[in-house]
């Protein structure tokens, strides 16, 4: 590892000479392996588990892929000329014909594209281009911006995985193709995306048979008068959004939206369903309630992240909690309210930042404050430091406040201890976070979260007491329900580990949970005799692969691979354990919804604009859904890194759809129905 000798030095830093640990100067990810790993990271090639660079600016992802594309025999004779075929390929961007491995790549800070998250072939040489070509690549990128700067469209459609895909459809039409016109997108285009759409959705209900599938339920109100609900349902192959419903008037009315849920419930299939996942309010709960009463193979649960979320923001408001958090944000406050500071902030931290806008509020908060405990001693300096001192700001009196808050010691003390306390439960927020099948995870969890609380306060009750009465009084009225139980107990990692306790509560959790699923009583009598071969790890759960298999497999996984002697208990766990636990993950733009609902619009307009929303909402889970790998990986608590970015922060929200196409349909259809 000779600093000198390797051009990728310029992008990373050494953090570890023994163990060989390097760091990327763009996402600040960490990786063991030297500088040769770190090049397939900044190179955005997916290679022996490196995830690519997402912040990675084009021309230098470009010269990286060039280094790594050149036969080592040619590295010291050939180097001058692949460098100049690098830069010549600088001036061209993604949709210039697919020059790039990473074809969904555009902008400056790289790509976010599935195609990033998969492995590549090794790239080749590329060949160098004569001056006519390179014109006509530049003419085309030209053509493209004019298309994005004359209609106003978001730079970020760039990272679209559907933007290279549809430059790659066009290229191999050749020069004769025909761009469809406004008519053909409106109308005959909009029905054959849908109709692709509903063949999916039927390929979906095959997989539902097999691993259930879980009804997600997320509302939103303006706070005066308009209450929407979006539906969606969800499992390990995907999510489909389904519809969004005006609630207006009905919110709190539990027979209408028992209703409601019911519909949806029907569509999807009784027999598919495992759980619907609602809000907690008090009328969602009490619907879901009806609901199980009515179908009583089905569970009702409320979203694990907002519970968790209400955990965090109970906490929060003990004095001494909201005090630290309070001092916590004047600093961030001050700090992101001048450039200057900012930047100094920047040169003291190695560039990593202090706050996380999108992240629900109190989570930002505690990760905002664990930011600053981390980096206590860079704020110290950065506010005793020469450049600090001499500067105009140092003289100001919100600058000396700061300053001040920086140096006392009780602030540090209820920081540290604050962090301490709230990061085992923002580790399971972590976990639930998104649409990943979690299930098997949150009893655990939670049961973990007290002991570190309590083994932080060394077992004095004064002190982790009124922390677990929190966690408790959230826990065991909203969250808990047997299927988190039976989830626990049927997960192979928590069942088979020797320093977890399988407690009596999770035992009849996954009783009671059994007796839901078991529908006929030939089902329940296998489940019976299967039960104590599973108990016992008998058979193939008690083979070598098999108890390797239970950390390094995902439950399900698991389940699938080795459960085939009990099929009865096995589908049983494979459809609890592929089950999601938060609804609130989907970053829907309400006012696309609210757009359906409140325009006085025609049915042939509605339709049409609805059949829109539909498309785009589904093809916007379908580019979450690959973005993420589409792989489901076993969770290990200790493990969680809170600091790295979640899944919902790498996801925009659904951009707002334009509807007014609508006022150019032609009269017939305009006319009232």
């Amino acid at each position: 590892m000779v600093r000198g000798r390797d051009a990728c030095w310029e992008h990373c830093v050494l953090v570890d000479a023994t163990r060989q640990k390097v760091r990327c100067n763009y996402c600040h990810r960490e990786f063991s392996g030297g500088v040769y790993r770190m090049k397939f990271h900044l190179a955005q090639i997916k290679n022996k588990d490196i995830i690519p660079c997402t912040e990675v600016p084009d021309d230098v992802r470009d010269h990286i892929q060039s280094i790594l594309s050149t036969p080592k025999k040619q590295k010291s004779s050939k180097k001058p000329k692949v460098d100049k075929e690098a830069n010549g390929q600088q001036n061209s961007s993604s949709a210039s014909g697919g020059l790039h491995p990473n074809h969904g790549s555009s902008g400056r800070r790289g790509s976010t594209c599935p195609s990033s998250l998969f492995p590549h072939p090794s790239p080749s040489v590329q060949p160098i281009l004569d001056d006519a070509q390179k014109q006509k690549l530049d003419d085309a990128d030209k053509k493209i911006a004019v298309f994005f700067f004359h209609n106003s469209i978001p730079f970020s459609a760039a990272k679209s995985m559907y933007y290279q895909e549809m430059v790659n459809a066009v290229a191999d039409c050749g020069v004769d193709y025909k761009a469809p016109s406004y008519e053909k997108l409106r109308s005959t285009l909009l029905e054959k995306v849908k109709d692709d759409i509903h063949d999916c959705y039927k390929k979906y209900r095959d997989e539902w048979k097999e691993t259930g599938c879980s009804v997600l339920c997320d509302n939103w109100s303006d706070g005066r008068t308009k209450s929407l609900v979006a539906f969606s349902v969800t499992c390990p192959k995907g999510t489909l959004f389904l519809k969004s419903v005006d609630v207006s008037g009905h919110e709190d009315d539990t027979t209408y939206l028992f209703e409601l849920l019911e519909s949806v419930v029907l569509d999807v299939g009784v027999e598919n369903v495992i759980q619907v996942i609602t809000d907690s309010a008090a009328c969602y709960v009490y619907a879901g309630r009806l609901l199980m009463a009515k179908y009583c193979s089905l569970f009702w649960s409320p979203c694990a992240s907002c519970c968790i979320d209400k955990m965090l923001e109970d906490i929060g408001k003990l004095e001494w909690v909201a005090m630290v958090l309070d001092e916590a944000k004047a600093i961030t406050r001050y700090i992101y309210s001048h450039a200057w500071t900012l930047n100094m902030m920047r040169k003291f931290t190695g560039g990593r930042e202090l706050i996380r806008p999108r992240i629900t509020r109190f989570v930002a908060n505690y990760l905002s404050l664990r930011s600053i405990v981390i980096h206590e001693e860079n704020l110290k300096q950065m506010f005793s430091h020469s450049e600090w001192l001499s500067s105009i700001y140092s003289r100001h009196p919100d600058a000396q406040a700061i300053k001040s808050l920086l140096f006392l010691d009780r602030f540090w003390k209820s920081a540290h201890e604050a962090v301490s306390v709230s990061e085992p439960l923002v580790r399971i927020l972590r976990i639930v976070d998104g649409d990943m099948p979690a299930m098997g995870y949150v009893y655990e969890g939670i049961e973990r979260a007290k002991l570190v609380i309590q083994a932080y306060y060394k077992g004095v009750e004064e002190k982790y007491v009124p922390i677990w009465d929190i966690i408790d009084r959230r826990w065991n009225i909203q969250l808990h329900s047997p299927l988190h139980a039976a989830a626990a107990f049927l997960n192979p990692s928590i069942f088979y580990n020797p320093n977890f306790k399988i407690d009596l509560r999770m035992r009849n959790g996954f009783q009671e949970a059994m007796i839901k699923l078991a529908t006929t009583d030939k089902d329940k009598i296998e489940i019976t005799k299967e039960h104590p071969i599973y108990i016992n790890a008998q058979g193939a759960l008690g083979t070598d692969f098999s108890v390797m298999g239970r950390t390094l497999n995902s439950p399900g996984d698991w389940w699938a691979s080795y459960g085939y002697e009990i099929p009865t208990l096995q589908r049983a766990a494979i459809r609890i354990l592929s089950q999601p636990c938060s609804s609130h993950w989907c970053k829907w733009n309400w006012t696309t919804f609210e757009n359906i609902h409140s325009k006085k619009r025609n049915k042939v307009e509605l339709e049409k604009f609805s059949d829109l929303v539909f498309v785009h909402s589904n093809l916007w889970l379908r580019a979450i859904y690959q973005s993420r790998d589409g792989k489901c990986k076993p969770i290990i608590y200790d493990e969680i890194d809170v600091s790295f970015e979640w899944p919902t922060e790498s996801e925009s929200s659904a951009p707002l759809l334009d509807d007014s196409w609508l006022d150019n349909l032609p009269l017939e259809c305009r006319s009232s129905p």
